[in-house]
């Protein structure tokens, strides 16, 4: 469990858990700030507590991506008679670091989980540094978790796959969705990259 919750929960100041949910995010029109490369972005999400806010988590980087769809998913608790405020903050990071210490602060977008939970998918402009509204789009889907802890385990390989590299081999990844009920695909599961490898198990 987060800091924010544990911090919070022991001075009594949330009413007992409603549900949990999970949040999935993706980014549409990143600009590019550099002319020679895309953008390595990032989110990471804030919750607001006591007037601060505070880390909950971070997504993992795209590497030159303007139109990421995240793998990470945020498992939030969220508490009916609490307004619990959002901010997911868009990150450049530079490609050698996967740090926020040298990256570019992109801009933000703020909102309540009450909001996102009612709408299902919230969609917002980007507020970029300075106040003004940018072209990029971040869209929040959320979805409530059941009771149902059944679980599968898969296991993928691959052989002979076809070499997209003219000085190496591919660098293979495998990314699993989910048929939605409005027809949409929704990814649930990136792999790690296997580099080099044309066989990856």
């Amino acid at each position: 469990m987060s800091d924010i919750y544990e911090s919070t929960d022991s001075l009594g100041l949330f009413s007992p858990c409603l549900t949990k949910v999970e949040l999935r995010l993706t980014c549409k029109g990143i600009s590019d700030r550099d002319a020679l490369s895309k953008p390595d972005p990032c989110v990471v999400l804030n919750m607001q507590s006591h007037g601060q806010w505070m880390e909950v988590d971070r997504t993992e980087v795209m590497r030159s991506c303007v139109n990421p769809t995240y793998s990470k998913v945020f498992t939030l608790d969220f508490y009916f008679e609490e307004v619990q405020r959002l901010r997911f903050e868009l990150f450049d990071v530079n490609s050698g670091y996967n740090g926020l210490r040298e990256a570019d602060f992109l801009g933000s977008v703020e909102c309540t989980l009450g909001q996102i939970i009612s709408q299902r998918k919230l969609s917002k402009a980007l507020l970029r540094p300075g106040g003004t509204v940018g072209k990029t789009i971040i869209t929040i889907t959320a979805e409530e978790l059941t009771g149902n802890d059944d679980y599968i385990e898969l296991s993928f390989s691959a052989r002979k796959l076809d070499d997209k590299d003219f000085f190496s081999k591919s660098d293979p990844f495998l990314e699993i969705y989910r048929l939605n009920d409005d027809a949409t695909m929704q990814l649930v599961y990136r792999t790690e990259t296997v580099m080099n490898n044309l066989n990856p198990v």
